[in-house]
């Protein structure tokens, strides 16, 4: 079978690969959102080495345990050469698979290992037995559990006294960032200006296999269409895949807190009213699994005198998938399935302008490292940084910065994030001096006004020379 386009995960691959010097097994575990490329990276990564790859199956109704097991006989038949492998016991099964896996350089991969133990009580337990009794005999040996349910990889595997002190490595594969979309997107021959590769990754992020599905041919508006427009469109459909896969039973309150986040970051007492659902455990759980399994992430403000974080956060949709889905594609369902939206533009749909500018803070968020590189700011010289806000009080007034960057030197970077099809009009000077007035800063603290932008600023902008930097954020396409 021919392999999908491969690009990016270096570090990755560097962490896995450098386990084969150790004189010891190893039990690594990869976990990350649907389709962020884990088992891709695995097969990657296995290229010229004996590799055996196993997968569970999406739970569905009428499923059992035995259905697991069948599953993974099969595919272990298929791989030993043995069709005909039957067997009630997930032992019997590590068993059979160690026996053809004892020696030389061998790398097994479980994939979706919630799916293929959900069923069945006593799987983690016979698989801890077949870590300890024969897997780990071959030193050689690297045993990988993939999971995109994450809260049951972290409640199961990661937290398990079963498993403490036997994994070796731990990775959380997070989207690609932007040079690397950008390479996939020239591998799949998309020839867009920077503006329409812009308006793919506001709905794809850095999620590899929708970039992948992204056509050469057409231009970013038709690929969004045919991908997300049409009733047949992949992305049409993919949201109810990922939250019945992941969440079962429970999707529906799990898709009413995306719901609720798709229009902007909020704190968790407003979560809890616009759902009606009283601050409980139960509640905090769903919010804590939505943040495992990568669709939504936590932004603590902080006190600037202190340098420490506050209580306070705003809990932010940081998937582009699911909020364009939701604010484009859920609304419009009905006229989809009936073909009626295909020649839809995007710049007539409503609220489109606003979506793209919180998409588009997803992705300088998801890629901040290269503005500290670009204001020259080193990592260990950071204090605290997140798109920060303070609360109105009687004393002092509201305000929200779209990110800001704390240094131990006392000095403040507040950088205004501004996606626009056009260049930036002169009137973002002001709307910034507004905005960090209403900022309380402490004595002896300095703060820095930086413009992100694509598509250019207004000379007047850069004439006026307010902003320290002026940052292109189109440039870290070609940058590594």
């Amino acid at each position: 079978m021919e392999s999908s386009i491969f690009v990016g995960r270096k570090n990755e691959i560097e962490r896995i690969s450098s386990l084969f010097q150790k004189k010891s097994a190893s039990l690594v575990v990869v976990r990350g959102r649907r389709r962020i490329g884990k088992s891709r990276l695995v097969e990657e990564f296995a290229k010229g080495h004996k590799f055996f790859v196993f997968s569970g199956i999406p739970p569905t109704e009428g499923m059992t345990a035995q259905t697991q097991r069948d599953i993974f006989a099969k595919q272990l038949g298929t791989q030993i050469g043995l069709p005909s492998i039957q067997s009630q016991d997930w032992a019997d099964l590590f068993t059979l698979l160690a026996q053809y896996t004892k020696q030389e350089r061998v790398i097994i991969l479980f994939d979706e290992i919630s799916w293929m133990g959900s069923k069945d009580p006593t799987f983690l337990g016979k698989l801890k037995n077949a870590w300890d009794l024969e897997f780990q005999k071959n030193p050689n040996l690297i045993l990988i559990l993939c999971g995109s349910v994450s809260t049951w990889i972290e409640q199961n595997i990661i937290s398990s006294t079963a498993f403490f002190g036997r994994i070796s490595l731990y990775i959380t594969l997070e989207e690609l960032p932007l040079s690397d979309c950008n390479k996939l997107l020239d591998a799949q021959g998309f020839r867009g200006s920077i503006y329409e590769k812009f308006k793919v990754l506001s709905i794809s992020g850095g999620v590899p296999w929708y970039l992948q599905q992204i056509q050469g041919n057409i231009n970013a508006d038709e690929n969004i269409k045919k991908l997300c427009f049409h009733k047949d469109g992949i992305l049409f459909k993919e949201f109810d895949l990922i939250f019945h896969d992941l969440f079962e039973k429970r999707s529906e309150t799990y898709r009413q807190i995306v719901e609720i986040l798709a229009n902007g970051p909020k704190e968790y007492n407003q979560i809890s009213q616009e759902l009606k659902y009283p601050k409980s455990g139960v509640l905090s759980s769903y919010v804590e699994d939505l943040i495992e399994s990568g669709f939504i992430t936590r932004d603590y403000t902080w006190n600037l005198k202190e340098g420490t974080p506050s209580r306070l956060s705003h809990f932010r949709l940081s998937d582009n998938y699911l909020r364009f889905y939701l604010k484009f594609i859920m609304p419009n369902k009905m006229k989809i399935e009936q073909n009626a939206f295909k020649d839809i533009t995007m710049e007539t749909l409503p609220g489109w302008r606003s979506i793209l500018a919180l998409q588009f803070e997803n992705l300088v968020l998801k890629n901040r490292n290269k503005i500290w590189e670009q204001l020259k700011i080193k990592p260990e010289d950071i204090v605290l940084d997140n798109p920060f806000f303070q609360r109105k009080t009687v004393r002092t007034p509201g305000c929200q910065v779209d990110y800001l960057i704390q240094t131990r030197f006392n000095t403040l970077f507040a950088c205004e994030v501004k996606f626009s099809q056009t260049e930036i009009k002169p009137d973002v000077i002001q709307q910034m001096k507004d905005k960090l007035s209403r900022m309380v800063l402490p004595r002896r603290f300095s703060c820095w006004p930086v413009l992100i932008h694509v598509n250019g600023v207004n000379e007047y902008v850069t004439d006026q020379a307010y902003f320290t930097e002026i940052i292109d954020f189109s440039q870290f396409l070609y940058e590594e």
